[in-house]
C-alpha cells in the first residue's frame, strides 16, 4: 500500500490545528516536520512488520492497518522523543510496537462487544469469523512483544505491564462494578486501564528510547493517563452524536452493545430522583443490546435526546478536567515547542467532535 494515500491524515500540524506553517516559530516548524516525517517513515514500517506467509494471516494483519485511524500512540511517542535524541530506530520501533498493541486490541474489542465495523470497514470477525479475528488478535500481540525484545529488558517490562492493564481493563469492563462499589469510579479505573495506558506508556516511551531525563519520562507518562481518560470520555460524547457524517459512527454504537458510558452513568443517578430521566432511560435501556430494536427510530430518537440531556454536557466539562489536569502536569517539562504541542494536543482533544 502506498502510504501516501494512506486513509488518514498524518500530519501533526492537523491534529494541533497547525495548519498555517508560515505562522510558527522554526523551533516549532523543526518539531512538526520530524513528527510528520517519522509518521510516514512508521507507516511505511509497519506494513513489513504486519506481513505474514500465511495468507490468512496476512490478510487479516493488516486489515484494520490499512483501514486507517489517528495514529495517536505513535504521534505522541515521537512528540516525547524530541525531548530526548529524536527519531531513532528505536523510537520507532517502541512506535511500531505500541500502534500494533492497540491494534491487536481492537480485534479483541470487536469480537467481545459484537461491533459490526471498525474505522469505516466490516470489523475482522465479521469478515474471518471470531476464531479468526482473535487469533489474529494474539499474532498482532506477539509481534509487538518481537519489536520490544529487541529494545531490551526495560522495554520488555513496560510492555507486559501495559498488556496487563489492557487485559484487566477489558475484564472490569465487562464483569462491571462489584457489590457496594462506585459505579463512576469503576468506569473512570476502566478507561485509564483500556485507554489511558496504552497512550500514556506511548508518551513515556518516546522520551525512554530517546534518552531523555527521568523527570521527563515521568511527567509525560501522568500526562499520557490522563490524556488517554479525556480522550475516551470524550469519545463517550461522540458516540451519542446524531451526526455520523460528520463522526464516521452509528449513533449510539455504545449504548447497541450494552455499555455503560459516562452519560449513561449520570442518567442513572438522576433518574433515581427525576420522572423523565426515568423515562429516557427506561426508553434507552428497553432497546439496546437488541440489533434489530436498536435500530429503530425510536432508539434513535431517544439516543438523540440523550445528546441533548444535561448529562452529556457533564461529560464533556468532565473530559475537559482531565484534559486540564493532563496539562497541567507538562509543567514538568522544558519550555519550547514540544511542551506548546502537548497542551494544544490536550486542548483540541478535549474539543474535538469525531
Amino acid at each position: 500500500m502506498d502510504v501516501s494515500t494512506t486513509p488518514r491524515d498524518t500530519r501533526l500540524s492537523q491534529q494541533l490545528g497547525l495548519t498555517e506553517r508560515m505562522m510558527m516559530s522554526p523551533s516549532m516548524r523543526h518539531v512538526v516536520n520530524a513528527i510528520d516525517e517519522g509518521l510516514v517513515e512508521i507507516e511505511r514500517q509497519l506494513i513489513g512488520d504486519l506481513e505474514f506467509t500465511d495468507s490468512v494471516a496476512d490478510a487479516a494483519g493488516r486489515y484494520l492497518l490499512e483501514a486507517g485511524g489517528k495514529r495517536v500512540r505513535p504521534m505522541l511517542i515521537l512528540l516525547a522523543a524530541q525531548l530526548g535524541d529524536g527519531n531513532t530506530q528505536d523510537v520507532y520501533d517502541a512506535a511500531k510496537a505500541i500502534e500494533i498493541t492497540h491494534l491487536a486490541s481492537l480485534y479483541h474489542d470487536d469480537v467481545m462487544d459484537h461491533a459490526d465495523r471498525r474505522r469505516g470497514v466490516p470489523s475482522a470477525h465479521t469478515v474471518w469469523g471470531n476464531s479468526v479475528a482473535i487469533l489474529t488478535g494474539d499474532l498482532l500481540f506477539a509481534r509487538a512483544s518481537q519489536l520490544m525484545a529487541n529494545l531490551g529488558e526495560r522495554a520488555i517490562r513496560l510492555q507486559a505491564d501495559t498488556f496487563e492493564r489492557l487485559v484487566l481493563g477489558q475484564l472490569h469492563e465487562t464483569v462491571g462494578p462489584e457489590n457496594g462499589e462506585d459505579e463512576e469510579q469503576h468506569y473512570i479505573q476502566v478507561l485509564a486501564d483500556k485507554t489511558g495506558s496504552l497512550i500514556s506508556t506511548a508518551a513515556r516511551a518516546g522520551a525512554l528510547f530517546a534518552h531523555a531525563p527521568d523527570s521527563v519520562q515521568e511527567a509525560l507518562r501522568e500526562y499520557g493517563e490522563k490524556i488517554g481518560v479525556a480522550f475516551q470520555l470524550v469519545d463517550d460524547v461522540i458516540d451519542l452524536s446524531p451526526q455520523p457524517d460528520q463522526t464516521g459512527k452509528v449513533p449510539g454504537t455504545d449504548l447497541r452493545q450494552g455499555v455503560a458510558t459516562l452519560p449513561m452513568i449520570y442518567l442513572r443517578q438522576s433518574a433515581k430522583t427525576d420522572a423523565a430521566d426515568a423515562d429516557l432511560l427506561r426508553r434507552i435501556e428497553d432497546e439496546s443490546g437488541d440489533v434489530e430494536a436498536a435500530a429503530s427510530e425510536s432508539f434513535l430518537t431517544a439516543v438523540a435526546d440523550l445528546y441533548a440531556h444535561p448529562v452529556t454536557e457533564r461529560t464533556r466539562a468532565e473530559a475537559k478536567k482531565w484534559a486540564a489536569e493532563a496539562i497541567a502536569t507538562l509543567d514538568d517539562l522544558p519550555e519550547g515547542p514540544v511542551r506548546d504541542a502537548l497542551t494544544r494536543f490536550g486542548r483540541k482533544l478535549a474539543d474535538r467532535d469525531r
